[in-house]
């Protein structure tokens, strides 16, 4: 009998001791895992896969703790960036804390109305509001750059600082 004919018709077959096949019961199984079948594969006729053929196992990607902070003059529109990232977000099936609101800074400048200095005291009062969020992330730091890629806001600035997890 011609040994890869023999080879090529085995069955695969659990043992109390795992997965193995019958021609190499006693040199590989049932301690050995290059012949490991799929479930599906038990009880059917097989070819052998020898372990350098097997398919590669993919590389794990570093999981970071991403913060994204939101600044921006107008409520509004720092809201709806602020939405719009926390969808993408959770499309992606990450996890997201967020949106943190902090208290809202406001500039104040007071100066006199007369260029000369001459005249009654009238002050001219001036403020400007800036408002933060802040969002968390839990992913690698591709999916962060195609979620952030989306079109933000006109006068919204974006933050991205990456630490380890």
């Amino acid at each position: 009998m011609n040994l890869d004919l023999h080879i090529k018709r085995q069955l695969i077959f659990l043992s109390p001791g795992g997965a193995c096949r019958g021609a190499f019961s006693s040199l590989l199984c049932p301690d050995s895992l290059l012949f490991a079948p799929a479930e599906e594969q038990v009880g059917q006729e097989a070819a052998p896969q020898p372990w350098h053929l097997k398919t590669p196992v993919e590389p794990e990607v570093a999981i970071h703790r991403i913060r994204i902070m939101l600044t921006s003059r107008r409520v509004k529109s720092l809201e709806k960036v602020c939405a719009d990232l926390i969808r993408g977000a959770k499309e992606k099936n990450l996890k997201v804390k967020g949106p943190v609101r902090t208290s809202t800074q406001t500039l104040r400048i007071t100066t006199r109305k007369t260029p000369c200095g001459e005249g009654s005291e009238t002050w001219g009062r001036f403020q400007i509001r800036i408002h933060k969020r802040l969002i968390d992330l839990h992913s690698p730091s591709e999916i962060v750059k195609r979620i952030t890629s989306n079109s933000i806001e006109p006068g919204v600035e974006v933050e991205v600082t990456i630490a380890d997890a």
